[in-house]
């Protein structure tokens, strides 16, 4: 099984089709893109043809969204040989999956849904990231969710099950340092007790966004993962509190709604540089 987990401990980006011009006119200085990987699931066109040319120049991380690992289902054999075919072209730096479900039978839902954290999920999970690293031959990397509702039956806590999912089957772990706040704030918890939770010698990469803000019911704060504006500042501060533990990692930008200019989102990516640069000589805290 190869390794995909060699991206450079620098900022990357989200590849947009708004910002293929300006990529392939200036090259810009930039650690790495990501895509998602079920818009490239076609044969040809002018996605394939820009993302062929930014891989001759970049490392590339690939994000699937569709594979649905927490399902109860089997997983889709037809997904996977495509992510196989996309996997065997483009030669990525990185492949990740969510800790999430989005099939039914035969439906797809457009969303990523929570799952119960118990010993029956950790077994279901488990199995279809182990057929999944086989069927491609490549190690993933598993992201943490943001979620809005907890299940009475859980009996793990996420950090551990994580962990637990990562030592049996041998994948790593995308830390989401969005998703661990959406989650906190939403669940009454401390997101940097989570974070020093986290078993951050299993992260292979870390992912930052924006959130939407509004209240609940009972008029307390809720926050909506949204991918749609800059880093909020409470995020970039766990951000850094993160780093002290993990010590320089890749780090992927998303902004996938609300797509600004490509300058804005390059400003993001070197504002995460700069931070890599003030902790690449620090010792990590002790864990």
């Amino acid at each position: 099984m190869t390794t995909t987990s060699t991206l450079p401990a620098r900022a990357g980006v989200g590849l947009k089709a708004e910002h293929y011009g300006d990529i392939v006119s200036g090259w810009p200085d930039m650690g790495f893109f990501e895509v998602h990987a079920e818009n490239y699931m076609g044969e040809g066109g002018a996605p394939h043809r820009y993302l062929e040319a930014i891989v001759g120049r970049y490392p590339l991380s690939l994000h699937g969204v569709g594979l649905s690992i927490g399902g109860e289902g089997a997983l889709d054999k037809d997904h996977l040989a495509r992510l196989k075919k996309l996997i065997g072209r483009y030669k990525p730096a990185s492949f990740s999956e969510h800790l999430a479900w989005s099939t039914h039978d035969t439906g797809y839902l457009n969303d990523l849904l929570p799952l119960p954290y118990t010993e029956a999920t950790l077994d279901r999970v488990c199995g279809h990231i182990s057929e999944v690293q086989d069927a491609l031959g490549v190690r993933m990397l598993l992201e943490n969710p943001s979620t809005y509702v907890l299940f009475e039956e859980s009996t793990i806590e996420e950090t551990e099950f994580l962990a637990r999912i990562a030592r049996r089957t041998g994948c790593g772990l995308l830390l989401d340092v969005n998703n661990v706040m959406i989650s906190a704030v939403n669940h009454r918890m401390d997101p940097f007790a989570y974070i020093d939770r986290f078993p951050t010698d299993l992260v292979g990469e870390i992912h930052l966004a924006g959130y939407d803000e509004t209240t609940d019911s009972a008029g307390d704060r809720l926050l909506i993962d949204t991918h749609g504006s800059a880093v909020r500042p409470d995020v970039f501060d766990l951000f850094i509190h993160t780093l002290e533990r993990t010590g320089p990692q890749p780090v992927l930008v998303e902004w996938d709604n609300n797509v600004p200019a490509f300058a804005e989102l390059a400003a993001e990516a070197a504002r995460v540089d700069a931070a890599l640069d003030a902790v690449r000589h620090k010792p990590v805290a002790a864990q």
